[in-house]
C-alpha cells in the first residue's frame, strides 16, 4: 500500500524552525512535497503574485525530503506545489508550523491559514498548525506532540471537502497542556496604531503596530481555550458568506 501524499508549506520561510519540525513529524506519515517561501511572508493572507513571475528551485536543504523554494506567498507554493505534482494529489497538505497565534481574526490576515484554505478549495484535507510563540528560536517539542495527534487522525478520518483546521497550540509544556479542544472562531480584533518616525532625510515613515483584544467572554472560543492551555481546532471554510442576512438584504427589494 502506498504511503500518504503530504503538501507542506508555511509563511515564515523555508528555513523556519518551525517547518523544520513539522517536516520531522510529517515525514512518519508519507510521501513529503515541501514547497514554501524564500523569504517571510507573514501578514500575506490569501495574496497570490500575478504582476510578476514566480519562481521556484528545488534544494536539498532538508536532506532526503524534496523541497522547493519559492518566491511567491503561501497560496502561490499551493498552487505552485500542485503544478510540480503533475496531477497527483496530495492525501493531505499541511501549513506551518507557525512562529505566533492565528486564532479568531487572524486567520484573514494569516499567510499559514491561507495556504489551509487554498488547499480546502482544491479539495484537499488540509490544516494550518500555529504555537503562541515569535521567537525564531520557539520550543516546538510539545508541539510536535500535537501535530502528530491531529495528522494521524485526519489521515484515518474522512474530512468534509472544502474544511480545513485552524490548529492553535500554547506556548506551555506538554505536561502543563490540558487537552485538545474543537471550538469556534472567537470575536476579536487588531487595534491598530501606527508608529511614527522618521528617516535620516527627515521625511515620516510607521511601523504598523497595536494590541490584539477580544470583546466575548465564551468559553466555547478559540481565543478563550487557548488562554486557559488547550490546544484550539477550528473547522474553517472559505465560504464568507453571511447566511442569516440573505433574506433581510431580499427584502430591502433592490431594483434597476
Amino acid at each position: 500500500m502506498s504511503k500518504p501524499l503530504i503538501l507542506i508549506t508555511n509563511d515564515d520561510g523555508f528555513t523556519a524552525k518551525g517547518l523544520n519540525e513539522l517536516i520531522d513529524v510529517a515525514k512518519q506519515f508519507g510521501e513529503l512535497l515541501v514547497v514554501a517561501p524564500d523569504q517571510p511572508q507573514s501578514g500575506m493572507g490569501h495574496a497570490i503574485t500575478v504582476n510578476n513571475p514566480i519562481r521556484f528551485h528545488q534544494t536539498d536543504y532538508y536532506n532526503q525530503v524534496r523541497g522547493y523554494q519559492c518566491s511567491g506567498t503561501p497560496v502561490d507554493c499551493i498552487k505552485a506545489g500542485m503544478y510540480l505534482l503533475k496531477g497527483r494529489k496530495p492525501d493531505l497538505i499541511l501549513s506551518g508550523i507557525n512562529h505566533g497565534s492565528n486564532v479568531s481574526t487572524n486567520v484573514l490576515y494569516s499567510g499559514t491559514m491561507s495556504a489551509a484554505v487554498e488547499g480546502a478549495l482544491e479539495g484537499i484535507p488540509s490544516i494550518g498548525f500555529s504555537l503562541t510563540n515569535y521567537a525564531s528560536n520557539a520550543d516546538f517539542y510539545a508541539s510536535k506532540a500535537i501535530v502528530k495527534e491531529i495528522v494521524g487522525k485526519a489521515l484515518e478520518n474522512k474530512m468534509e471537502k472544502g474544511i480545513c483546521l485552524n490548529v492553535n497550540i500554547p506556548d506551555v509544556e506538554l505536561s502543563k497542556i490540558k487537552g485538545i479542544k474543537t471550538c469556534r472562531q472567537g470575536k476579536a480584533f487588531w487595534d491598530d496604531t501606527f508608529d511614527e518616525r522618521v528617516d535620516p532625510l527627515g521625511k515620516k515613515y510607521y511601523w504598523l503596530t497595536g494590541s490584539f483584544k477580544s470583546y466575548e467572554d465564551s468559553e466555547d472560543t478559540d481565543v478563550n481555550q487557548l488562554n486557559n492551555n488547550y490546544v484550539t481546532v477550528v473547522p474553517t471554510q472559505f465560504d464568507m458568506t453571511a447566511h442569516k442576512s440573505i433574506e433581510k438584504i431580499q427584502n430591502w427589494n433592490l431594483e434597476l
